[in-house]
């Protein structure tokens, strides 16, 4: 009779694709529950983190600080990280089985949803996902070019991630310099005509989903000036209630900061102008973005359940850059079933679901489980629920046929694939210190494949 699953003798195996926060804290609640668990971590870049890497601002370090904690799971005996490999083409779902008792998906939400209006696609109109990435150093994303001879941007959403690009646009190149921003970045916010970005919202500064901090941030910029217009903290019934909800905290906070935000005297080069109830409508110009139309909003319904319904006022404003921030998506992994419409894997309690039947052996953890939302921390309690899931459902699941991670070395071999292990990627870091320390910078990212590769040897 075989060993059960989960003992010394016979370990439970689990693959997790996708490295970063929401994978490290599955890895972590695996390794450290009463089971013996084997954790072999997937990803298609050498470099772990993800979201942390290549997601978190350069000028917000501290953030950054929680990679401390993803060190020691993947310090951990029973764990291996298998970088430089994408599950879906170099190797599949089908094949992981082989290899693995159950799989978890924490493959994250890449793109960004669309506004869905006319003009959306001309050269200057961007996803705030793609800026992020690029001066984040994102091997994807480091040949983008992003234009910013004209003076004045459009920012549309009001999440971090628009916070984030509004601030990063505002900033002096002394501010960032000493971050770990991405030379070619840096290079090109240098020679940065920009003088002045909007941050549009569909509803009211109440609604806003940015967190306390990050407003606040903008009366601390050196040479940047805030505005907010008093009249757009006017308040209806149904919004004054929901900033009275003792709840939420957060949105008491952020309006406290906007009040003071709208009295501020205005001396330097740059502005950044936040404004509330409008939504774009169409994006206007020859060749390129060169005007961005706008509705005027007004809310209806019950406090905390308001909806922007359009009023048929519109105005027009001049630009010359465009970046949408209203949402994000996952993306389909061959073999896997997805939810087109909600961009994401179809589940319940992290079991992927397909035709409301649990498939067997497959979970899902973080946004690809329950959508873009929520800050890095979010995601522990998250990949909890779907470790007891999984563990749950132990003696429903199928024993591998090859219980061997030198096996899945072997088989990726087999196919070309230059594997990078945890201690490989470590190389990397030390490399990209080391870089980082010519330049007076915590660390100079390599932007390639190519180049991490090189520094390993």
């Amino acid at each position: 009779m075989p060993n059960p699953l989960g003992t010394p003798e016979r370990p439970l195996r689990v693959a997790i694709v996708g490295s970063g926060p929401s994978g490290f804290y599955a890895a972590e609640s695996l390794l450290t529950g009463a089971l013996i668990v084997k954790v072999d971590m997937l990803d298609r870049l050498p470099a772990p983190y993800g979201l942390v890497r290549y997601g978190v601002a350069p000028d917000h370090p501290k953030i950054k600080n929680v990679i401390k904690v993803y060190e020691k799971a993947a310090s951990h005996e029973r764990f291996s990280f298998i970088g430089n490999v994408h599950v879906g083409k170099d190797i599949s779902v089908e094949n992981l089985k082989k290899y693995y008792d159950a799989i978890i998906f924490a493959c994250g939400a890449e793109t960004d949803k669309k506004l869905g209006i006319s003009g959306e696609d001309l050269p200057g109109s961007h996803t705030a996902t793609e800026f992020v990435a690029w001066y984040n150093g994102h091997p994807d994303h480091r040949h983008k070019k992003f234009d910013l001879s004209s003076e004045i941007a459009v920012i549309i959403g009001q999440g971090n991630v628009s916070m984030d690009v509004g601030r990063i646009l505002c900033k002096t190149v002394d501010e960032l310099k000493e971050t770990d921003i991405a030379q070619h970045a840096l290079e090109t916010l240098s020679e940065s005509k920009i003088k002045t970005v909007y941050l549009i919202g569909r509803r009211g500064p109440v609604q806003a989903a940015f967190t306390p901090v990050e407003i606040r941030e903008f009366g601390e910029l050196k040479d940047c000036d805030p505005v907010v217009d008093p009249k757009d903290l006017e308040l209806s019934p149904a919004s004054q209630k929901e900033l009275d909800d003792p709840q939420n905290n957060s949105r008491k906070k952020n309006f406290e900061t906007l009040q003071k935000l709208s009295t501020l005297q205005r001396s330097k080069s740059r502005k950044i102008v936040i404004q509330f109830y409008k939504s774009p409508v169409e994006i206007t110009g020859s060749g390129k973005v060169e005007k961005i139309i706008l509705e005027k909003n007004e809310l209806t319904g019950e406090a905390d359940n308001q909806k922007a319904i359009g009023t048929g006022k519109k105005e027009t404003l001049s630009c010359g850059l465009v970046f949408r921030s209203v949402g994000y998506s996952g993306k389909p992994v061959a073999g896997v079933p997805f939810d087109e419409k909600k961009g994401l894997i179809p589940n319940q309690k992290g079991r992927v679901m397909q035709d409301q039947q649990v498939l067997k052996g497959l979970y899902a953890v973080g946004w690809i489980k329950r959508g873009a939302n929520g800050v890095i921390g979010t995601n522990k309690p998250d990949s909890e629920e779907t470790v007891k899931s999984l563990l749950e459902d132990i003696g429903q699941l199928e024993p591998c046929s090859e219980p061997s991670t030198e096996n899945v070395f072997n088989f990726l071999k087999s196919k070309g694939v230059r594997v990078v292990g945890f201690n490989d990627w470590k190389k990397i870091d030390t490399a990209e210190i080391e870089r980082g320390k010519l330049v007076g910078k915590p660390r100079e990212k390599f932007t390639s494949v190519e180049d991490m590769l090189k520094a390993i040897g």
